[in-house]
């Protein structure tokens, strides 16, 4: 995948009450960006993230959540066992889902699993196998965020088992299934795992992989402040309302700037939890 890196954002709008960044690439990028002017409705919008589409990619190393008509597409890449998706899960995460569900984003999954190696054992393959398992379920979404809302404690008391896996696939409605339950056990989908990991390993220069969490919007990669505000929902919606707006705002600059290795994880480089 060609992906393309982007250096720096600057705050320059606040629209009403709702404080948003906008990205800001140099002078009348932004033109037309009204406060005052809405954007265009949206193909569809959804009840909530249980009526949302989930379909594996056609190359099938990616979960697809969302309109496949949405303009804007946002990539996650992220292993399950990394400690700072839950950070990123709390802030960032939400403007993603939200735009995803009004209809204006379609969201895909590249899910490593390469923190086994640094953390032992095989949590990270097991939570992967297992949420391509509630894909079929079409549960992937609300599985993956109890998978994140668990993962201290799981990492804290022995990991992604299979048991713990299972035991916390109770928490969404519909999903323990025999299928399910086979899946988990038996890792029926490591061929899917290894796909996605060998994905995640070929997106960027970094021949391990760009760093866990990542995140590109139509194919450019956010780095530099962009990263940083990843771990802010109102700057991250500021960016996705701009980018909707002007789909060649973020390719108007390209550059490397900080990385996923660059942010301070519990006062350790986030680049130790890469390897």
């Amino acid at each position: 995948m060609q992906v393309t890196y982007v250096r720096t954002l600057a705050y320059v709008a606040v629209w009403g009450a709702l404080a948003v960044a906008a990205v800001s690439f140099g002078p009348g990028v932004l033109a037309g960006l009204s406060p005052d002017v809405a954007p265009a409705p949206a193909p569809q919008a959804y009840a909530d993230t249980t009526e949302l589409p989930e379909v594996l990619s056609s190359d099938g190393t990616k979960i697809v959540v969302g309109d496949p008509k949405a303009k804007t597409v946002v990539r996650f890449y992220e292993d399950p066992r990394c400690p700072v998706l839950a950070d990123f899960e709390s802030t960032g995460a939400k403007a993603i889902r939200a735009q995803t569900i009004q209809g204006r984003t379609r969201t895909e999954y590249v899910l490593a699993s390469f923190k086994d190696g640094s953390l032992g054992g095989d949590g990270s393959k097991r939570a992967v196998n297992a949420l391509r398992a509630a894909l079929d379920a079409q549960k992937f979404t609300e599985f993956h965020a109890v998978l994140m809302e668990n993962q201290a404690e799981a990492e804290a008391s022995g990991g992604y088992s299979t048991q713990r896996l299972l035991s916390l696939a109770d928490k969404v409605p519909g999903l323990r299934s025999e299928a399910f339950d086979t899946a988990v056990s038996t890792m029926k989908y490591s061929d899917f795992v290894t796909a996605s990991l060998t994905a995640y390993r070929q997106t960027g220069e970094d021949p391990i992989g760009p760093g866990t969490p990542s995140v590109t919007i139509n194919t450019t990669m956010l780095t530099g402040e962009l990263y940083d505000d990843l771990f802010d929902e109102n700057a991250l919606t500021g960016v996705l309302i701009a980018v909707e707006r002007t789909p060649e705002v973020l390719g108007n600059r390209r550059g490397y700037g900080r990385s996923p290795a660059d942010r301070q994880v519990g006062g350790a480089s986030a680049d130790e939890s890469r390897t």
